[in-house]
């Protein structure tokens, strides 16, 4: 909660910017090289362009490099003459001193009044012009200059011009100028437009228009500001309706309010002062517009506002003249620039006001539905009367909108509207009647809309009470649906296994009568059943399978023979199981019942995966995932089939595609245990890369651990999770203890897949901390458990190898992993016996090895693991392991141009003649590759470079 967290009134960590970071490294890298660079920075305010050039700034460090900086200064819409260039130059001199001018101080009097008076007379501004250009060339003759001018929209005539003749003219070779301006003060009329078209034109010239966060980074900027992972719903909230600005986040969490219930007092006031410049009509119209919603047409405006076309067209004009309102289309839509505009507005309406607008906006879409986007009359109508607290109309107009959001498979809408119905059933004395349902009904209704949408704590509450008001023994098909709903919740809240209410639903629909509904529900319940008990999950779906072949109904059928399948892969072998799902799926996919097709597609990947099939088990869950979304289950089964397509492209060392997926995931926020699959198999690729942000997904899935009821599968592949995190700790009695704790769980041999990497991973903690009991134990829960498939074979073989060492078992472990395919197994196995083939004397195989393994890691961006190699090379003392690129990436060019000469014995005046530079550059250069060689001298320069490989062509 917010409330409890320390909150950071702005963000330390800079989020989301990687790519624009890199867009001007690589213009300084350009400048470096002599050649001319500008980048333009260009986004809304808050967005964060500031934040991202001190960034910038604070990377130069190990390069060297000299800053300056400058601001425009707003002076109405042309601002201070030359403002930027002279706070840039008045940094230069305070710093430096006059000296740094070398007697040019007269000709730059005119930009800084307090070097003395200019020289007298009407001299020529292109001499001014040459005296900045000279002085910037001086500047950046030994190292690269940046020169930052912040907020070019506030610029002047002047202050453009001289960046023009900068850019355009002087070409000086190793300056790079970066400026920032606003996109959102930019009018149609205003004079940096046409400016910034012009610069476009040049070489060398760079647009970088920075976005918007997306849900992800407004989640890590969150974690950054609070100290702590911030609670989804927070997120969602504030991502919402800060639309990912940067500065609206910080303000956002600055008020420590969970709920984010009202805009902070002092952006509100950011926000409204744009509004209060407008003149009353345009406010006017602005308010009217802000009841209507972030985005409105202008039919359904000019209904409302009941304005002369003239006038209202005139007041729109000011309003998108000053950049509140932006046009969309062609056909009269608008919408807010930023969300939080309109919200303001919207929230500064009287409260008669407020009523009016939005019972005269639901009367204007019910008399004209096409005033609003396709499909969305029922939702708009429901929302303004609502808004307009009219209770009959609102509760009768919520209803019909819930039933138009379901067909729509929109069901988080579905959800709400239904939740406003339950809200607004006491206020309405004669609501059964208007709506034609009694409350039971509506509650159910509510319970299934709650689940379907993920909302699944809520829809426990509402199947509690839906049960309290049912006689269960009146209406058994009710009781056991109701009783079938609640056991699924429990499981996936992590609550209990909820055997009771599956007990319960069996012995109901074992005397309710026969027909398509009693099998549907039978065919849910021996889902429950087989994660705890697969032979009885069996025997219930053969009694639905029997119900199914004598009621005919094919749908019905097909959900039988889906239940029946899953059921039977937990008991029988995946291969065996697979052609029994597939044809489930096929049946299901050809009677159109996409719920069933997506349910068995989820445990058709898995037994793919289980088989080490991996290119089928990707194609597989990426099969289901469109039904998925079309259907509305994309956060529930859709997650699931997410995770097992990420999972595959993990095996496949296809990380970034996987990595892409697991964020997918994310976005969608899945319910309660639901979440974990991304969760553990995001920290594993976190923790194989060695990023940031591994910790707390490690520490977000153990979490579940600690839930009263966790599936086997979940179980297992946690406690796995955890036991290779604790590798990162330094002390190997951490990694030991974690192996204790997975080898204590009682169900640890139900699920060789699992249960295999765990025992590989207890025994590498084990050899580690020297620790002969735990290495005991783990060859002792190894005997009995079967190797089924290639990866169970691996894991075991690489086990073996991790006990009894020695050449031979570890290259038993990497001919199993290259059986099997996972790259990143391959990849570390292959490292493992490299020092294997070292310690028994051999001194050539382990170079092989090792430039294998290196050249697998490279690919799948796994730095722990070229770490290792790199280390592992240098112990061994024999070729380099760090490819080509990443050698590349060490040195630059002109360095390792340098470096050649200094092992040669050359000295820096000889280099700088070799090299045509000056003695002063070939110092700073060899300066720099004796810091990054991380070495004391030049002659350990030379012997690393020839150890690594630095000097090779």
């Amino acid at each position: 909660m917010l409330e409890l967290m320390a909150v950071h009134a702005h963000s330390e960590v800079i989020v989301g910017r990687e790519a624009d970071l890199a867009v001007l490294r690589d213009a300084l890298k350009r400048a470096r090289h002599a050649e001319p660079s500008t980048v333009l920075v260009g986004g809304e305010a808050g967005v964060g362009k500031t934040r991202l050039v001190e960034e910038f700034r604070r990377g130069l460090a190990p390069e060297p490099a000299r800053v300056l900086a400058g601001q425009c200064l707003e002076l109405g819409e042309e601002g201070l003459p030359f403002a930027p260039f002279a706070g840039a130059l008045r940094e230069l001199v305070r710093a430096e001193g006059r000296e740094v001018l070398d007697g040019h101080e007269r000709e730059l009097a005119r930009l800084l009044p307090e070097l003395g008076p200019p020289p007298e007379g009407d001299v020529r501004r292109g001499l001014l012009f040459e005296a900045v250009a000279a002085l910037f060339g001086r500047l950046s003759a030994e190292q690269p200059l940046v020169l930052v001018l912040e907020d070019l929209h506030w610029s002047d005539r002047s202050t453009r011009d001289l960046i023009g003749f900068l850019v355009r003219a002087a070409r000086l070779p190793q300056l790079l100028l970066v400026a920032t301006y606003r996109t959102d003060e930019l009018h149609r009329g205003h004079p940096l437009r046409p400016f910034l078209g012009e610069l476009d034109r040049v070489r060398g010239v760079l647009r970088l228009e920075l976005d918007r966060l997306d849900r992800e980074g407004t989640a890590e900027m969150l974690a950054h500001l609070l100290g702590a992972e911030p609670d989804p719903r927070t997120v969602d909230t504030i991502n919402e309706r800060a639309q990912g600005n940067p500065f609206f986040i910080e303000q956002f969490a600055a008020t420590a309010d969970p709920a984010c219930g009202d805009i902070p007092a002092t952006l509100r006031d950011l926000l409204l002062a744009r509004v209060d410049l407008l003149p009353e009509p345009a406010q006017r119209v602005l308010r009217v517009a802000a009841v209507g919603g972030t985005r409105f047409g202008h039919a359904l405006l000019a209904r409302v506002a009941g304005m002369d076309e003239a006038d209202l067209e005139s007041a729109l004009r000011v309003i998108v003249a000053a950049q509140l309102v932006v046009v969309v289309d062609a056909e009269g839509g608008y919408e807010f620039r930023h969300a939080l505009v309109r919200e303001a507005v919207h929230d500064d309406l009287l409260p008669g006001e407020h009523a009016r607008l939005h019972a005269r906006y639901a009367q204007a879409v019910e008399a004209e539905p096409q005033l609003v986007a396709a499909g969305r009359a029922a939702a708009e109508i429901a929302h303004h009367w609502h808004a307009a607290h009219d209770h009959p109309r609102a509760l009768l107009t919520a209803k019909i909108a819930a039933d138009e959001a379901k067909c729509r498979f929109a069901y988080g809408e579905q959800a709400r509207l239904l939740d406003r119905v339950l809200q607004l059933w006491e206020d309405v004395p004669d609501a059964a009647a208007r709506l034609g349902i009694d409350h039971l009904d509506l509650l159910e209704e509510s319970a299934l809309a709650a689940i379907d949408s993920g909302e699944y704590m809520r829809a426990l509450s509402l199947t509690r009470a839906a049960l309290g008001d049912l006689d269960c023994e009146a209406e058994p098909l009710r009781a056991g649906r109701l009783l079938v709903r609640r056991a699924k919740l429990l499981r996936t809240a992590g609550k209990s296994d909820a055997t009771p209410e599956c007990d319960e639903a069996l012995r109901l629909l074992t005397h309710a009568p026969r027909g398509a509904t009693r099998v549907r529900l039978l065919a849910e319940l021996a889902h429950l059943i087989s994660a705890v008990d697969p032979e009885q999950g069996t025997e219930v779906a053969r009694l639905a399978m029997e119900d199914a072949h004598q009621s005919g109904d094919l749908v019905a059928m097909v959900s039988a023979e889906v239940a029946y399948g899953s059921s039977c892969s937990g008991r029988i072998p995946a291969g065996d199981a697979l052609p029994v799902m597939r044809e489930a799926v096929d049946r299901a996919r050809a009677a159109d019942d996409f719920p069933s097709v997506t349910r068995g597609l989820v445990s058709v990947s898995d037994s793919l995966f289980e088989l080490g099939r991996y290119e089928d088990s990707a194609a597989a869950a990426a099969e289901g995932l469109p039904d998925a979304g079309r259907i509305g289950v994309g956060r529930t089964t859709g997650v699931y089939l997410l995770a097992n397509h990420a999972e595959a492209l993990i095996a496949l060392g296809r990380w970034d595609e996987a990595d892409a997926r697991l964020a997918e995931a994310a976005r969608l926020d899945p319910p309660e245990t639901m979440a974990l699959p991304w969760l553990r198999l995001r920290a594993r690729i976190r923790l194989a890369r060695g990023r940031e942000g591994a910790e707390s997904l490690v520490s977000r899935s153990a979490a579940f651990l600690r839930r009263p009821y966790l599936s086997t599968e979940g179980r297992l592949a946690t406690l796995d999770l955890c036991l290779v995190a604790a590798f990162d700790d330094p002390d190997p009695v951490t990694a030991a203890d974690a192996a204790r704790t997975a080898l204590a769980e009682p169900r640890l041999t139900v699920l060789p897949r699992y249960s295999w990497s765990i025992l590989a991973h207890a025994a590498q903690a084990a050899v580690r901390a020297g620790d002969t009991e735990l290495a005991g134990a783990v060859a002792g829960v190894a005997e009995g458990l079967p190797q089924r498939y290639p990866a169970e074979t691996a894991f075991a073989a690489q086990m073996r190898a991790v006990l009894e060492g020695g050449p031979a078992r570890w290259a038993e472990a990497v001919a199993a992993w290259r059986t099997d395919g996972h790259r990143h197994e391959l990849a570390s196995a292959l490292l493992s016996l490299a020092e294997a083939q070292a310690a028994a004397g051999d001194r050539s195989a382990p170079a092989d090895s090792i430039a294998e393994a290196v050249a697998v890691a490279s690919a799948l961006g796994a730095k722990p693991l070229l770490d290792a190699a790199d280390t592992l090379t240098r112990r061994l003392g024999i070729r380099p392991s760090t490819p080509a690129a990443d050698r590349d990436e060490l040195l630059t060019a002109r360095e390792r141009e340098v470096l050649r000469l200094v092992a040669e014995g050359h000295s820096n005046s000889r280099i700088a003649a070799d090299l045509y530079i000056s003695p002063k550059t070939a110092s700073v250069h060899v300066s720099r590759i004796i810091a990054k060689l991380e070495v004391s001298n030049r002659g350990e320069a030379a012997a690393v470079a020839r150890r690594l490989g630095l000097l090779d062509n």
